[in-house]
């Protein structure tokens, strides 16, 4: 997983379902207000675009228990722009593959990829978490935050 890369996986492409998928994928067309900033800043202490209730300190617990170093693999489930994924890359060294279903959330977790120069060990994949198209144990740790 040194590469970065893309993987599509879209099982169960019926009508309803791609219009559940764009009104969800709306929410990640939007910017972001400047009250919004102010509240992640004040939850969360920084605006890394977490849209999550996935604290720092709780991602930083996530890290140790899962051991994450460099070499282990890291799936983040439903990544949305990159939270806590890319945050546990960069504080660690893993490895990881972001997975979400809206393309601008992927496209905005790939492009904060590249600005902390975290390319090399992200890869992305455009996947709903029902229908991740990976063989078993092809990660050593999971991680999902607020994934319905």
């Amino acid at each position: 997983m040194r590469q970065s890369g893309w993987v599509v996986s879209m099982a169960g492409t019926e009508t309803a379902l791609q219009e559940r998928l764009a009104t969800f994928s709306q929410q990640y067309d939007k910017g972001r207000t400047r009250a919004e900033l102010l509240v992640e800043r004040e939850v969360h202490g920084t605006n890394a675009r977490i849209n999550s209730y996935t604290t720092v300190a709780q991602a930083d617990t996530l890290a140790d228990v899962l051991g994450l170093a460099p070499g282990v693999r890291l799936l983040d489930v439903g990544a949305g722009f990159g939270w806590p994924g890319l945050y546990l890359a960069k504080r660690t060294g893993c490895d990881v593959l972001l997975t979400d279903v809206p393309t601008t959330a992927m496209h905005s977790a790939a492009a904060a990829a590249a600005k902390q120069r975290l390319t090399n060990s992200c890869s992305f994949a455009l996947a709903s978490g029902a229908h991740l198209p990976f063989r078993p144990r092809s990660f050593d740790a999971i991680v999902q935050a607020d994934v319905l």
